[in-house]
């Protein structure tokens, strides 16, 4: 029947009325009706799909057996909820776990640095009060006696020297004043004019040799500064982890001989293998400290041998010409040492010679 009415339809002729409306036809009502029907017949079924359908929040888990099957309905939501759970729990063991491991890692090194201190500590006493042995190097620690007391030496001669670069700067800046005062006064006084024109002129002279000696000692002085307080002191911390690393070896040596006296059990036996170690590590550390040390002595008298030479001749050129008069002599001492005087009203240096 279906058939034949599609047929109809397909032969029938549509009249369409002047206003463009299709002509209305009992046939043609009857199949839009039917499609109608089956259209909202469709849409129901839909709609009743979409309504009764399952949720996505629950899954429904069919399991089959021996005469007939079950269904049962488990809400997804439990399942995130603890796998949720799980994964927090996890990540917060690891927390801990690793919390702990930074915890037993500080308290193992607070443990070997009061045991390593406390060792020191008793060597340092026992030393103190003659009860004890310490390693000793003779010549070495006849060298860095003789260090501490070039140090100290030269740190009175750098003190000296900045005292008098203070004097003499005091004094070339009276010079420079006095100086300009007898030229106003030349000005000011036309029966005394030669003779405080003579003056103002012998003051700035002074003045400008001054200024020149006073770049010469400023260089002198800055360099026995670097000699004594970076290349001095740089070879004293040397010494000072050297000294350091003798107390300790020391200590462990001392630990592993006491050791070696008592019983020799098991236990004793353990210590003495653990004790034996340590002293192997700490003579290590001992003898590579000494070695640095002999041979940053052997350096540092060379280099300030080579140093004092050099500025102890600039120093004598230096007074010795501005004393006696001889602005030539003196600039070309400057020249010689490749000392570079700044410009009056130079105090600071540019943007440019900071970079």
């Amino acid at each position: 029947m279906t058939d034949s009415i599609m047929s109809k339809a397909a032969t029938m002729e549509i009249p369409i009325n002047s206003n463009g409306d299709t002509g209305t036809l009992t046939e043609d009502d009857s199949l839009e009706q039917a499609a109608k029907l089956q259209w909202s017949l469709d849409e129901k079924d839909l709609q009743q799909v979409m309504v009764s359908g399952p949720n996505l929040n629950e899954t429904s888990i069919v399991s089959g057996g021996y005469g007939g099957t079950a269904e049962e309905i488990i809400s997804t939501n439990s399942i995130k909820g603890s796998s949720m759970h799980h994964s927090n729990s996890s990540l917060s063991l690891t927390a801990e776990e690793t919390t702990r491991g930074v915890a037993v890692e500080k308290l193992e090194s607070v443990r070997k640095w009061g045991l390593n201190t406390y060792k020191c500590t008793k060597q340092m006493i026992s030393e103190r009060f003659g009860r004890g042995s310490r390693t000793v190097d003779l010549e070495l620690e006849a060298q860095i006696e003789v260090l501490r007391d070039t140090k100290r030496k030269y740190e009175n001669v750098l003190r000296l020297a900045r005292a008098l670069t203070n004097h003499f700067y005091n004094m070339v800046q009276t010079q420079h004043a006095l100086g300009d005062t007898f030229a106003d006064l030349s000005q000011k006084s036309p029966e005394l004019r030669d003779e405080f024109g003579y003056n103002a002129e012998t003051q700035k002279l002074l003045c400008k040799n001054g200024e020149t000696l006073l770049g010469a000692v400023n260089f002198f002085v800055s360099s026995i500064n670097t000699l004594v307080n970076k290349t001095m002191e740089d070879t004293l911390m040397t010494v000072k982890l050297y000294e350091n690393a003798r107390l300790e070896f020391d200590a462990y040596r001392s630990d592993l001989e006491e050791l070696s006296m008592g019983p020799r059990d098991a236990v004793t036996m353990a210590r003495i293998d653990a004790a034996q170690q340590q002293y192997q590590v700490h003579k290590e550390k001992y003898e590579r400290l000494r070695s640095d040390v002999i041979i940053k002595l052997k350096f540092l008298e060379e280099n300030k041998v080579k140093v004092m030479h050099k500025q102890l001749l600039l120093f004598h050129n230096a007074i010795s010409a501005y004393f006696a008069g001889n602005q030539q002599q003196l600039e070309q001492t400057l020249k010689q040492f490749n000392i570079k005087l700044r410009p009056p009203g130079a105090d600071k240096p540019s943007w440019l010679e900071e970079q």
